[in-house]
């Protein structure tokens, strides 16, 4: 048992720990704990360097290497209706939770760098999406214009009548260089991690490590909620009380392997199996579940909305206005859809948020925790919500 535990969550186990000794660290020496800050920041440029490259990409590459959309015909279409339909209800759901309980409690962190001004839609929507200049496009703070112009790349390439091959095969080694410079960046990850609590500790004191605490009971308590309330529902709309009872009945494997795993992918040969007996028609089940592996992810779209309003109040910014509401549903449909199918996306996702918004860099590793200590119960609810949508899928074809 501890064996397996160990295989499947061994990094996520590391870098808590040394975020302990780094919190442990700050509580001791308090504000003497403030001269390891710049092994944190090292850690934190290590992965800003990295994003930009990482970005274009891997997206690219996902986008040109896609065969042929109409072969999907209806199926396709009535999926990724579904996927952003029911990504868009989770982030919701997160929403009103976020505003009626608050995830962190009383601690605050001054901003250390300028802010943008609240985010109003209708003046800053060219901004947000666009920039004059390619050159911009290689900042971090332009994430969203970088994210569209991988897109219409990748889809450019995929036009290509004659050596798109070689072309996409290019993107995808280069994607691949990427993501292992990430996994040798995050060999610092433990050291960074520890150095970075310790300073923030040391200058804000062991209240922020309850904020932590409190993030994530909440977050577990939703998901369980999710997980019953909203599941139960789809499956009704799909198959009537049957459904529900057929649904719960059978999607007890995934759930364990999932919380087993901690992973989508490794969980698809039981999600599998699972729709084998929910007797899902064929096409759609072999269709969907394995792009939902990937590109399905409520629990991630939950997960968003928590690290965004984590952010606006440990940085005692107010987390209200409907522009502000928005750009954070949007912000969770594309990291629960779109950016989940990507590699490193939840990186992705993390740099949007930071961008958008206009935190300082010292947000980044704040909400990468988040990340980290709501991952099984997120990958779950991603891996369970794909046997709920494929019901669904079905019902909307047939």
């Amino acid at each position: 048992m501890f064996k397996r535990l160990w295989k499947n969550y061994r990094f996520p186990i590391i870098l808590l720990f040394s975020i302990i000794v780094g919190s442990i660290i700050g509580i001791i020496f308090g504000e003497e704990a403030m001269k390891l800050k710049p092994f944190g920041t090292i850690f934190v440029n290590l992965l800003y360097t990295i994003v930009v490259p990482l970005v274009f990409f891997t997206i690219s590459s996902s986008i040109s290497s896609i065969k042929s959309f109409k072969k999907l015909g209806k199926i396709f279409r009535v999926m990724f209706i579904v996927f952003i339909i029911t990504s868009t209800l989770a982030a919701l759901f997160m929403l009103s939770t976020v505003k009626l309980i608050d995830p962190v409690g009383n601690v605050s962190i001054e901003l250390l760098e300028g802010t943008k001004e609240s985010i109003d839609i209708g003046s800053k929507i060219v901004d947000m999406i666009t920039v004059p200049d390619f050159y911009q496009l290689l900042s971090k703070s332009s994430m969203l214009p970088l994210i569209i112009f991988s897109c219409i790349f990748g889809f450019a390439v995929g036009m290509l009548k004659e050596k798109k091959e070689k072309i996409t095969s290019a993107l995808d080694s280069l994607s691949k260089v990427m993501m292992n410079v990430i996994k040798i960046i995050m060999y610092y990850a433990p050291i960074g991690l520890c150095a970075y609590f310790a300073s923030l500790v040391g200058e804000y004191g062991g209240e922020i490590i309850g904020s932590y605490a409190r993030s994530m009971i909440l977050y577990y308590v939703m998901s369980v909620l999710y997980f019953v309330i909203f599941y139960a529902i789809y499956s009704y709309i799909a198959r009537g009380k049957k459904g529900v009872k057929d649904y719960f009945k059978n999607i007890f494997t995934p759930t364990v392997t999932s919380l087993g795993t901690c992973s989508s992918l490794a969980s698809l040969p039981a999600n599998l199996e699972c729709a084998d007996k929910l007797n899902i028609d064929e096409d759609v089940a072999k269709t969907t579940l394995p792009i939902g592996a990937t590109m399905h992810m409520e629990g991630s779209s939950m997960a968003s909305i928590l690290k965004i309003s984590f952010l606006f109040a440990i940085f005692g910014k107010s987390f209200t206005g409907i522009d502000t509401y928005l750009i954070a549903i949007l912000i969770a449909v594309l990291s629960g859809v779109v950016m989940s199918g990507i590699p490193g996306g939840g990186l992705i996702g993390e740099m949007l948020i930071v961008s958008l918004y206009g935190f300082p860099l010292e947000a980044f590793p704040i909400i990468a925790t988040i990340g980290w200590i709501v991952d099984p119960p997120a990958t779950t609810l991603n891996v369970v919500g794909d046997v709920a949508s494929a019901m669904l899928i079905e019902k909307h074809i047939t």
